[in-house]
């Protein structure tokens, strides 16, 4: 006798996550609230991510539904990046993990003030 297994539900943070997480997606999708964007200006926003990795990371998001591409038939090539419509209804998520990064920054900048403080203290 064969018996189907029922797939098994993944949490929905698991879901969410996986579409828009790992190093880049979340501050791409930041940056692209303002409007469209060039690839090189995303480029420029942050210079430590790699022309691959950029490329990579553009493309799953736009894979997911996140980000359109709309590509320019001309010399030099010039591709723009938005997010769709389906990726404006992130922005309440990013602003809010814009807002907890901001409200971290500070909490861990006074805790390393304290310990500065408490440590100057000590050796008085």
């Amino acid at each position: 006798m064969f018996y189907m297994l029922s797939p098994i539900k993944k949490c929905p943070v698991e879901t969410t996550l996986g579409v828009i997480g790992g190093k880049w997606k979340g501050v791409i999708i930041y940056h692209l609230l303002s409007g469209t964007k060039r690839f090189n200006e995303l480029r420029r926003i942050y210079p430590q991510v790699t022309h691959h990795t950029l490329t990579l990371q553009l493309r799953d998001l736009e894979r997911e539904g996140i980000v359109t591409r709309k590509i320019y038939n001309q010399v030099p090539p010039k591709v723009e990046y938005s997010l769709t419509e389906f990726g404006r209804t992130l922005e309440p998520i990013i602003l809010l993990m814009k807002e907890w990064g901001d409200q971290y920054e500070e909490r861990v900048n006074q805790s390393d003030h304290l310990e500065m403080n408490a440590a100057e203290q000590s050796n008085l």
